[in-house]
């Protein structure tokens, strides 16, 4: 079990993916620019194949905005997006309203 202290240091945001690119070291992760409002960053994620380049882009999403950076096959990841993911099928978590990129997750 996770402490409530602990779970609220975590820094859950919403951001706009700007791009999205084919990591050139991997075949199942993309590299993702995203606009976290006052910032833009670089996060690496594995949902190639389950959404193309061209759709993901405009996409407003859910990440952990205050994870420590890894570098992952060589391209360095600064944050982590949430997804749903069952045995068939991975969804990125979406607002069902516009929000601001940035808006925190409570």
């Amino acid at each position: 079990m996770v402490s409530f202290e602990d779970f609220k240091k975590f820094e859950i945001k919403t951001a706009k993916i700007l791009e999205a690119n084919d990591h050139p070291n991997a075949d199942k992760l993309l590299v993702l620019k995203v606009d976290v409002g006052q910032t833009q960053k670089q996060i690496v994620a594995g949902i190639k194949g389950h959404y193309t380049n061209e759709e993901l882009i405009g996409k407003t999403i859910v990440i952990i905005d205050n994870i420590e950076a890894a570098v992952i096959r060589g391209e360095e990841s600064n944050g982590m997006i949430l997804v749903t993911k069952d045995d068939e099928t991975l969804a990125l978590l979406t607002p069902d309203k516009p929000v601001n990129n940035g808006s925190k997750i409570s």
